[in-house]
């Protein structure tokens, strides 16, 4: 396990370099001019324009400037924005609401999501299954942002059983319950399909025919042996998932009025601060790849067949 684990941080290493490399190409190789507007309707002053050239190494290369940006990175150090304001500050205000939010929208598509699905696959076709399948196609329908208005409309103004908006940094748990279903209302969709197929296809296995031929009760049966190797899949999906709602809160802060990292990002693109998106989206590639990381460990946990050898 020990030379499994080291392998795959090694792995790590160019998938990090070669997608912090993308982005880094991607924000500041844009044409056009990257000082267009920010300093409000007046072209910029040369000396504004000079400094920033010199502090954003933009006459370098751009395979130099993103060493030197790369080099700074790995110290902890995601540096300034045009605004001089250091963009790791801004991140440590702003990554605690969105933790807190994806937290809170994971917990609500595991265990909704789990539980409907494990309900629909023991019990096969019925009311059950039914309901599940049309409430699921139902949810994957919608937009994000018509659950979001939906949601706050008719429970913070109408019934006043939420609060509309989000305003206190950090932001309070129970608070986070109407954005995190918002959030996690489409994994939640995919979450209770995808282990009512598993279940359903493991039902008829080898394996769970001899458990039950040799007179195992039904929880053991369920428990250990059909749910364990059913939540392979679910699992793969629920770990990579975690990256995807940390990054994909946008549409959900915003109508909430979250200070996350989707706003943060929302920000930086509208002001054409390459820096603050660079520096965002670099965390969020560390945060998929050791979510991906997580996910590979557990499947020996799941699933004893499964040896890192």
């Amino acid at each position: 396990m020990g030379r499994y684990v080291l392998r795959r941080l090694l792995q790590l290493v160019p998938v990090f370099v070669g997608t912090t490399f993308l982005i880094y190409w991607l924000v500041w190789s844009l044409p056009g001019d990257r000082f267009a507007g920010k300093c409000g309707e007046k072209p910029c002053d040369p000396t504004y324009i000079a400094k920033m050239t010199e502090k954003f190494n933009l006459d370098d290369p751009l395979v130099l400037q993103y060493l030197k940006y790369l080099g700074k990175l790995l110290t902890g150090d995601f540096g300034e924005n045009s605004s001089e304001v250091a963009i790791g500050s801004l991140i440590n205000e702003a990554y605690p609401n969105t933790l807190r939010l994806a937290l809170v929208a994971l917990l609500i598509e595991a265990v909704i999501g789990l539980a409907a699905g494990i309900l629909s696959g023991l019990r096969g076709r019925g009311f059950v299954d039914s309901l599940t399948l049309v409430s699921t196609l139902f949810l994957i329908s919608l937009p994000v942002f018509v659950t979001g208005f939906a949601l706050q409309i008719l429970l913070g103004y109408e019934l006043q059983w939420i609060t509309p908006t989000v305003t206190d940094s950090p932001a309070p748990w129970g608070q986070l319950i109407a954005p995190g279903f918002v959030l996690g209302s489409l994994s939640m969709a995919y979450v209770a399909r995808l282990t009512r197929t598993s279940i359903a296809e493991n039902r008829r296995a080898d394996y769970v025919r001899t458990a039950i031929a040799k007179g195992q009760p039904p929880r053991r049966v369920v428990g250990v042996h059909l749910l364990r190797n059913s939540a392979i899949p679910v699992v793969t999906y629920l770990g990579t998932d975690l990256g995807a709602l940390m990054g994909g809160a946008i549409v959900t802060e915003g109508i909430f009025d979250i200070k996350g990292i989707g706003f943060l990002v929302y920000d930086g693109i509208l002001g054409k601060d390459g820096a603050t998106v660079t520096g965002v989206v670099s965390l969020l590639v560390v945060v998929y790849l050791l979510a991906n990381l997580l996910v590979d460990l557990l499947y020996a946990v799941l699933d004893p067949r499964i040896r890192y050898d």
